[in-house]
């Protein structure tokens, strides 16, 4: 008897339940309640989000698959395809930081493979509450550990990132991974079940209890009740892994699969029905042949279990031997569970019985969609109305020691970035890139987002992630190309929230239009509130940009009295700044981004690089102007190289050195190509001006004739590179 407390424990409503009823013409089982719930759930279904998520941009001349696989794919020429994505792992991460983190990488790096890909790269895009906590330390150090120990395991090099400490992420830190992997165009999988009479078979770690509706657990806030969901976090085992990756390429490089399915969020019941929905195809699936590894499981925990690595391939019929043969090479325990059929419906037995027959279709892609009330609300951020600092060193100093700007040298030395011999940009130097050995083909990634100007306006602050994840990849040469993105926000019942949600999916779509960067997929995680604390509205934005037949750009600064330029405006935007939030708190407004100036700006520096003219380029972003400069100075570590600069303005110097205004690059170049460099920026229209050169080892900075920063460049690399290091000893 499904009562209403059975109804509300499976995260559904009356409402939700009756619908179920009717696509099924009579009431669940407590099984097929289940299946319903974790499918239905915000987390697998995006019941709150999919009416918003079409306006976003997703076809392009180089989109080979957009959303609704499990990865996107992009056409890098050479018959080569880059295959990525990037999700999160909220909430586990949370109630147990080291498996959150560790299967949340598992988790990313099995929709990569599965597609056919080799997995070369990992970044991830981390948010914690401020680490003078010892509760946010204990939860930074669990999640690095995890992403360190599963990358490392398995062999796949954790190449860049980004780190953020806001009070907003005490009780929610979020944890957003991001892969890519590189396959033959004519070689990419999908997970679609075809073929009536072809064998299904699961492959991988046998099945436990861990992580039984773990999909509903994401779905919803946390509460003081949080303690008790750590059995919903999975355990992760990248040996396992590198084992199934493996296996998984060879099986695929003899073509003797139809279709193939991890089993993620909501385990084989996710699996089954998604790979027989868009097969069009139904399955007869036998769950006493599911390898299991805890006694006494019910259809219900097998069905709904979230065990990581594993596994479901539709075999073809007849090549039975040849997959068995493989999966005995890998030493992999592998059961033929099932077969596909032809009428559309998952068909389950267990000990005998039927014990759940299900619509594929309505578990997959049938599920309930809102368009849930959208109100905007004030968001009670006094305007920035400071004074002008009366030590701007000190100012300087203490910018560069906050632990968002300061050196993540402490988190990325656990990672091994170098494995596989493909990077070419290490943590902590430049923009991550891999190279694609025998190709001409460079890739450089980033994962980018910044809550705080999303929290003052949604819609500009999402804007400026895209546009900073496109710096940065300008920054390294390559030309911005494709983007997946992590889509992380509080309650979607909330009508706030639903506004801030829907404006920054317009805002990423107005901006991925303008720099020709279609959305190939991603991820939405609503929910992330702990007892009515929501984190600051936090689109992240992974970026791929390719590069060919050249050597990466690097931001530091390379020879003694080169040209130091500034490309874009002088800014005048305190707004969203750390600067301006020294001394208390968040203040706006958000800066503003000119969208169609950006473009150009980025143009005008892929074609300087092109014609080689540039020896460091660097985007200016957290921390303005100075933290930049300082980067640049610092950047080629121990070979340290000063700069002595000037500006002559109007505007307020704290503004010109802290600001976070948008739009603006510090470059580097011989005086030889400085005309050259001028005919360009003139040529697209953008403000430039020559603010001084490389000299020495101090960064020495006039404002309208006076001195305002003179500081040894060691000792900022000091306060810089140990500043975080020290608060986790």
């Amino acid at each position: 008897m499904i009562t209403p407390e059975i109804i509300e424990a499976h995260g559904l409503t009356q409402q939700e339940y009756e619908r179920i009823c009717a696509t099924l013409q009579r009431e669940p089982n407590l099984t097929e309640l289940g299946m319903f719930s974790v499918m239905w759930s915000e987390h697998c279904s995006y019941k709150s989000s999919r009416v918003h998520l079409k306006r976003l941009p997703t076809k392009g001349p180089i989109v080979l698959q957009g959303p609704g696989e499990n990865a996107g794919v992009i056409d890098l020429g050479e018959g080569l395809a880059a295959v990525f994505k990037i999700e999160s792992h909220n909430h586990p991460s949370f109630i147990e930081p080291f498996q959150g983190a560790a299967t949340g990488v598992g988790g990313i790096i099995r929709d990569i493979f599965t597609m056919g890909a080799r997995p070369l790269a990992l970044l991830n895009s981390l948010r914690f509450g401020l680490p003078a906590s010892k509760q946010n330390r204990a939860v930074l150090r669990g999640v690095v550990s995890g992403i360190g120990f599963y990358g490392n395991c398995i062999g796949i090099p954790t190449v860049g990132g980004e780190v953020v400490f806001e009070d907003c992420y005490s009780l929610n830190p979020l944890v957003n991974v991001f892969c890519l992997g590189v396959a033959e165009q004519d070689k990419i999988y999908y997970g679609r079940a075809k073929g009536a009479g072809n064998s299904v078979y699961y492959m991988g770690a046998k099945t436990g209890r861990d992580g039984i509706h773990g999909a509903t657990m994401a779905s919803a806030e946390f509460d003081e009740q949080t303690e008790s969901k750590r059995p919903n976090v999975q355990v992760g085992d990248p040996f396992m892994e590198k084992l199934l990756l493996e296996a998984c390429l060879e099986l695929m490089q003899s073509d003797i699969l139809e279709g193939i399915q991890d089993m993620g969020a909501a385990g084989l019941t996710c699996a089954t029905s998604e790979i027989a929905s868009r097969g069009e195809s139904g399955m007869k699936i036998q769950l006493d042949s599911v390898p299991q590894r805890e006694q006494n499981m019910t259809a219900y925990d097998i069905l709904l279990s979230e065990s990581q690595e594993r596994m479901l391939m539709v075999v073809k019929k007849g090549h039975e031997r040849e997959a068995e043969r493989i999966f005995n090479k890998y030493d992999l325990h592998a059961e033929n569970i099932g077969t596909i059929s032809d009428d559309s419906w998952l068909h389950i037995r267990f000990q005998g019985k039927e014990v759940a027959t299900v619509p594929a279709r309505a578990l997959a892609e049938e599920a309930p969609v809102y368009s849930r009330p959208l109100s905007k609300s004030a968001n009670g951020y006094a305007d920035c109305a400071i004074d002008l600092p009366g030590d701007y060193n000190e100012v300087a100093k203490q910018i560069l020691a906050l632990p968002t700007i300061a050196s993540k040298n402490w988190v990325y030395r656990q990672y091994d970035y170098t494995v596989r011999t493909n990077t070419i940009a290490t943590p902590g130097t430049a923009t991550p890139m891999i190279r694609l050995k025998d190709s001409s083909v460079s890739l450089a990634m980033s994962a980018d987002g910044n809550g705080r100007f999303c929290e003052l306006d949604p819609y500009i602050g999402a804007q400026i992630a895209v546009a900073e994840a496109a710096r940065n990849v300008v920054c390294s040469g390559a030309t911005p190309s494709a983007i997946t993105n992590c889509l992380n926000f509080g309650n979607p019942e909330k009508p706030h929230v639903m506004w801030q949600f829907s404006r920054a999916v317009d805002g990423i779509a107005m901006a991925c239009n303008v720099f020709g960067t279609p959305v190939t997929g991603g991820n939405v995680s609503f929910y992330n509130e702990t007892e009515g604390q929501s984190i600051y509205p936090t689109p992240v934005i992974g970026m791929v940009g390719i590069l060919r037949n050249r050597a990466p750009l690097t931001p530091h600064f390379k020879h003694e009295g080169d040209t130091v330029i500034l490309a874009g405006p002088a800014g005048e935007d305190l707004g969203g700044s750390r600067y301006a939030t020294l001394g208390g708190p968040l203040r706006g407004p958000c800066p503003s981004l000119d969208l169609d100036l950006e473009k150009r700006l980025q143009n005008a520096l892929l074609q300087a690089n092109q014609e080689q003219l540039i020896r460091s380029l660097h985007d200016c972003s957290d921390g303005g102007l100075f933290t930049t400069v300082a980067e640049s100075c610092y950047g080629g570590y121990p070979n340290t190289l000063g700069c002595e600069l000037a500006w002559e303005g109007s505007g307020r110097p704290d503004a010109f050195l802290f600001g976070e205004s948008q739009s603006r690059f510090i470059l580097s170049c011989s005086s030889e190509s400085l005309s050259r460099l001028n005919d360009i920026f003139e040529f697209y229209k953008v403000p430039h001006c020559v603010l001084g050169n490389t000299h020495g080892r101090e960064i020495v900075i006039r404002v309208n004739g006076k001195t305002l920063i003179r500081l040894s460049v060691h000792e900022l690399y000091d306060i810089w590179y140990n500043s975080l290091a020290n608060l986790l000893r």
